[in-house]
């Protein structure tokens, strides 16, 4: 933990990955004579989110909305920014084995469903369009995991499955079909052995957006409370820079803005990832989206 000064220009240690809403910012495009960015976290975020959470190894960063519920949740000390560095649709994260029976969406129900870690923020927002677009218990599947998730403090629900530390990874398991399905983050396997499990996934995402007006959110940007504390211009300029750097941006070919900023933009999305995950027994109790923010990053906009 750092001891920020409590005036002045600040550097900060930060995960942050490589994305189009980041490339300003981490180009030094987007500057700052407050905040200077020590981009020092691993090169795929999500291996820094336990170091994060766990030993806060960093000042700042990007951190799955599903860690930082529980993060909240064991009284970790991150305070959020309601500013999305990653969000995508994710229909298509989905698949399915092609060497096993044909299966729907709604038919995974005493099955075995495979996932990297049953807290991955991917596998709660897919399992919630699963139940609710789809009528499947999740409670009612097993989950076959290879990781834990990322707060020490959580255990797993009893219908998951760790096949253990030398266990194949749960996407080989699904090409040697000796699972019925997987939900898989970005690398998707462009090949025969798997097929999407929700049909034609690019439409049916365009249909959920149309019919809930919002985008599912992954990661968002987070400090250190300490920081947020005693610094609530650092947090300022830090969504200052980057709300910029989102500018900066090419548009979307669809013109949907998977990057909302502001807690008004964000209430709808949160609200359901705060749902999903007390369904699915990723933390005890809801929260109202406005306890997940400080009263300064509240208001920022």
């Amino acid at each position: 933990m750092a001891a920020y000064p409590k005036s002045g220009p600040v550097t900060l240690r930060t995960n942050l990955a490589d994305y189009a809403m980041t490339r300003a910012l981490k180009s030094g495009a987007v500057k700052s004579e407050l905040v200077t960015f020590d981009f020092c976290g691993p090169k795929v975020a999500n291996q820094g989110f336990k170091p994060m959470v766990r030993e806060r190894a960093f000042d700042a960063g990007e951190l799955a909305i599903g860690t930082f519920l529980q993060a909240k949740v064991y009284g970790k000390p991150v305070t959020l920014l309601p500013a999305v560095v990653l969000g995508r649709f994710q229909h298509q994260c989905a698949l399915r084995s092609t060497q096993r029976p044909p299966l729907a969406p709604g038919e995974i129900e005493g099955r075995r469903i495979g996932i990297r870690s049953y807290t991955q923020t991917t596998g709660i927002w897919v399992r919630g369009i699963l139940q609710h677009e789809y009528g499947v218990d999740p409670n009612k599947v097993t989950w076959v995991c290879n990781d834990d998730g990322h707060l020490a403090e959580y255990s797993d629900p009893p219908n998951v499955e760790r096949p253990g530390a030398d266990a194949k990874k749960v996407d080989q398991m699904l090409l040697d079909g000796e699972i019925d399905a997987a939900i898989l983050g970005a690398e998707i396997p462009d090949e025969p052995r798997v097929a999407h499990l929700i049909p034609n996934p690019k439409g049916a995402a365009l249909a959920w957006y149309r019919k809930y007006d919002t985008v599912p959110v992954n990661h968002l940007f987070c400090v250190d409370k300490d920081l947020a504390d005693a610094r609530p211009d650092v947090t300022a300029e830090i969504f200052r820079m980057l709300k910029q750097s989102k500018a900066a941006m090419p548009p979307s070919p669809d013109g949907i803005d998977f990057h909302p900023f502001g807690v008004e933009a964000l209430r709808k999305p949160l609200a359901m990832i705060v749902q999903y995950s007390v369904e699915q027994k990723i933390i005890p109790r809801a929260f109202a989206v406005d306890e997940l923010f400080d009263d300064a990053t509240r208001g920022l906009a």
